[in-house]
């Protein structure tokens, strides 16, 4: 799979945020899109997801959860798509160990050993945040596209959960403001500022004071 944009104008309705696009991301690669906030780099990463084929996951900057459920029904959510609507149905009543087994695995994962049954209503920031990467992981998929996924846990988590999407997906593109975790997972660097791409570059070519100046 190749996404590939070309001259694009992208945006919120009638609203450009980003003009003249062109952009190609290949399999395999991991690709950081950086930038101060409100620059663009969601919209950018929605562009994308929209061109991907395939399965591919998601991280969702707002996590995505349904509070109302409990953390394995959050987690479960991303094989929704994969039964009818019979099994889903029995799986919210009632998942057979083969399910918990399953979303257990991930859970551990991610740091929330034994909180499977607890509403996710409950949990604290980090938390909700390494739910999310857990359902993303449970999906499973040839790309995951991610939205800030682990703005919320310290340095030492965050790049340990990097490396396991890494290792999970062949291709990745994420939304990071973490100079650091950006030069130590990403291969590839997209720098925005003042709408449009102005860095596009392997990460061996730039260093943090290069990617500094997209926030000033």
């Amino acid at each position: 799979m190749t996404l590939a944009l070309r001259s694009e104008t992208l945006g919120w309705g009638k609203e450009a945020v980003l003009r003249d696009v062109t952009l190609q991301i290949a399999d395999g690669e991991r690709v950081a899109l950086m930038g101060r906030s409100g620059v663009g780099k969601s919209t950018l990463l929605r562009a994308l997801h929209d061109r991907a084929d395939g399965r591919v996951a998601v991280v969702a900057q707002d996590h995505g959860l349904v509070d109302a459920l409990s953390v394995f029904h959050n987690v479960w959510m991303g094989r929704l798509d994969d039964f009818g609507a019979a099994r889903n149905l029995r799986t919210l009543i009632r998942p057979n160990t083969a399910e918990r087994r399953s979303v257990e695995e991930v859970l551990d994962r991610v740091g929330l050993t034994g909180l499977g049954r607890r509403p996710v209503a409950s949990l604290s920031g980090g938390q909700r945040q390494r739910v999310a990467l857990a359902r993303a992981m449970l999906r499973g998929g040839a790309t995951v596209f991610a939205d800030e996924p682990v703005s919320a846990l310290d340095p030492a988590q965050g790049d340990a959960l990097l490396l396991a999407l890494s290792g999970d997906f062949g291709t990745s593109i994420m939304v990071l403001h973490d100079t650091g975790q950006a030069l130590r997972s990403a291969t590839r660097i997209v720098g925005l500022k003042a709408g449009g791409i102005v860095l596009d570059a392997a990460t061996a070519d730039v260093d943090a004071a290069r990617l500094m100046e997209l926030y000033t």
